[in-house]
């Protein structure tokens, strides 16, 4: 039986023994203790008898008063004089020796505590290093915690930035809500904690509102998961619960200084989970990226290997893949046809428009000689793709006749096509519609323009070239790669493409790091 804050000693300790015997056989004298009945009229326990000790007869007692155990009654037997003075001597002896001892006892305790909850923290410690899958290692923790600690149930929940609530990541021992929770929620203790980033320790009570998954006066420790980078202000990031206890007691100062030591420890798993998620998710992407650029310039034509074409072409996209595209088309009668589109925008999504217009292009070319009708069908097979994209491309599509003598073309909204002549004039070919998600149901037209096989070149570029070489000193870009092609009309396309991407090298327009837009450019000597 016990009383709070005592002890029961139900043997007695090995030097309290060996302290009796020495007394006995130094004195000769005999003992016994008994610890005093909890009430009048029941039995004593008796802790130590000598031998030969008459219980009947006359005899000296001593209360033995400690602090941390049950007052103790030494009984000593023996002559009158001699029994008081051993009597008075061992009852404070056994005094110190019981009060040493249960000390010794506590701080064992303590020592193995401690121990105990070291051995936790590196278990805890090795488990999250070696582990990628966060929710099989944050199970194994709670595992070992709710063991260590005693406790009935344990969840570790995180905090979900993007949807804004708690989500459940483990739980251990019986079951509870899974949620999610809301970080606003007014009855959760989970929310509570999350919101004020600070530990609580609390019986639930019989509100019937509460939503931690316990049961009414069940104890329940739950302290905030924190996150505190090398700079900057530290964050919750979730929050680690133990509910209920096996011994039916309360958690304490001590478990509840054990668990925030845990949660620190999982804080940083949880960042550090989150940052090589983020990277492997970069490199996915960065990888998928380059997979994309590569699977969309192999898509374009390589002018200069057409036999049937003088010509060349080249893109330099914004971002790894782009939204200007261009097309060679050998048709029948030995006409050539031309096309250059300009996709709003740039990135993934304007490749995929890109993609499908060079897809589609490819197939009404071939179905119609008349440029407007082909620029009809790519509407049509686009219109809804740029209405659910919000958004248009400009797009010029010649065609070449060398026996005819002549360009027809439609130009769908494209500012930058230009016929060099031999003589070294320059004739814009100006837009006969709006772009393509513009353009209503009378679009498109056309026009024919002379050509002359050999001596004329068709220039067509992106405003991303001109744009990249306009300054506060040169506003026209523009004009600049027309003087450029120009001047250079008589070299052979490739050689001309070349200046033209050589001029942001030359000082015209300065050096940039990033392009804001798709460079594109064509040229065609037929």
């Amino acid at each position: 039986m016990s009383t709070p804050g005592r002890h029961v000693l139900g043997t007695l300790p090995e030097p309290v023994l060996d302290t009796l015997r020495e007394f006995e056989r130094a004195f000769d004298v005999r003992f016994r203790l008994t610890i005093p009945p909890p009430e009048p009229g029941a039995a004593a326990e008796i802790l130590y008898a000598s031998g030969g000790f008459d219980g009947n007869g006359s005899h000296v007692s001593r209360r033995v008063r400690t602090e941390h155990v049950w007052d103790v009654e030494l009984h000593v037997s023996g002559p009158a004089p001699q029994a008081e003075a051993v009597a008075d001597v061992l009852a404070g002896v056994l005094k110190r020796l019981l009060e040493a001892v249960r000390e010794a006892q506590l701080f064992t305790y303590e020592l193995s505590e401690r121990f105990e909850e070291i051995n936790l923290l590196y278990s805890i410690s090795e488990t999250l290093g070696s582990t990628l899958d966060l929710e099989d290692g944050a199970r194994k923790i709670l595992t070992e915690v709710r063991d260590t600690l005693g406790a009935r149930r344990g969840s570790l929940w995180v905090y979900d930035a993007q949807r804004d609530e708690l989500r459940l990541l483990a739980e251990v021992g019986d079951d509870g809500i899974q949620g999610p929770l809301s970080p606003d929620h007014p009855d959760a203790i989970t929310s509570m904690v999350f919101r004020e980033g600070q530990a609580i320790q609390a019986l639930r009570q019989p509100t019937g509102k509460e939503r931690d998954g316990g049961s009414d006066g069940e104890p329940i420790l739950s302290v905030p998961i924190r996150y505190s980078p090398a700079h900057g202000e530290s964050r919750t990031v979730g929050v680690l619960n133990l509910i209920g206890r096996h011994d039916g007691g309360r958690f304490n100062a001590a478990n509840q200084k054990l668990l925030s030591a845990i949660a620190s420890q999982v804080g940083a798993a949880l960042e550090n989970h989150r940052l090589v998620r983020e990277s492997i998710s970069r490199e996915r992407m960065s990888r998928e990226m380059e997979l994309a650029h590569d699977l969309q310039m192999k898509l374009l034509p390589v002018p200069e290997r057409l036999e049937w074409v003088e010509a060349a072409g080249r893109i330099e996209p914004a971002a790894q893949v782009g939204g200007d595209f261009y097309q060679l088309f050998q048709l029948p009668g030995g006409k050539v046809g031309v096309m250059l589109g300009d996709v709003s925008l740039h990135g993934f999504s304007s490749a995929l428009i890109m993609t499908l217009t060079m897809s589609a292009a490819g197939i009404y070319a071939r179905e119609s000689e008349s440029p407007a009708e082909v620029l009809r069908l790519l509407d049509d097979a686009l219109a809804d793709e740029l209405e659910t994209t919000e958004m248009f491309l400009t797009v010029f599509y010649g065609v070449i006749d060398p026996e005819g003598g002549t360009l027809t073309y439609a130009n769908a909204g494209h500012p930058h096509a230009f016929i060099i002549r031999e003589d070294g004039d320059a004739e814009r070919l100006t837009a006969t519609d709006p772009p393509v998600g513009f353009a209503g149901a009378d679009a498109y037209h056309e026009r024919a323009v002379p050509w002359h096989p050999g001596g004329d070149l068709l220039l067509l570029f992106t405003d991303g070239l001109s744009d990249t070489l306009a300054t506060q000193a040169r506003i026209d870009g523009e004009a600049l790669v027309l003087e450029t092609a120009t001047r250079n009309r008589t070299l052979p396309p490739a050689r001309i493409v070349e200046r033209l991407f050589a001029l942001r090298s030359e000082g015209h327009g300065g050096e940039f790091e990033a392009l804001s837009d798709d460079r594109t450019a064509l040229v065609v000597r037929v």
